[in-house]
């Protein structure tokens, strides 16, 4: 069983960075295009960020280019969000996902984690 788990997510102040991480395990870690998803009170989940099998590819959504980076470590089976400039509007709850068949985007993720809190004051 393929497990995800989310660490890293807490309250900072506008203009912070904060450093989210995803520990996989139960599966082939390697294979996996693995991406972040957050979800705001009273909206839809929405695509951040994802990065392919090998790390070679890596797409963003638009508003958090520049400024959010994926990265991954596939020897440690870890994924990485490094979130950069944080407005009031990255608050969220930040989910880590996996997808088998190397799907990057919103319609991405097999598996996914329970989530971790990330709140943007001003």
């Amino acid at each position: 069983q393929v497990q995800l788990a989310e660490s890293g997510g807490g309250l900072v102040q506008t203009g912070d960075s904060l450093r989210l991480s995803c520990a996989v395990s139960g599966g082939t870690f390697s294979m996996y295009a693995m991406g972040w998803f957050r979800q705001a009170p009273g909206s839809a989940r929405e695509f951040v960020c994802a990065i392919s099998w090998e790390g070679v590819d890596r797409h963003c959504t638009d508003s958090v280019k520049g400024r959010f980076a994926i990265s991954r470590d596939n020897s440690k089976n870890t994924v990485t969000l490094q979130m950069n400039n944080l407005i009031r509007e990255d608050s969220a709850v930040y989910y880590c996902v996996a997808d088998r068949r190397g799907a990057m985007g919103p319609v991405m993720g097999d598996y996914w984690g329970q989530g971790t809190q990330v709140t943007v004051s001003s």
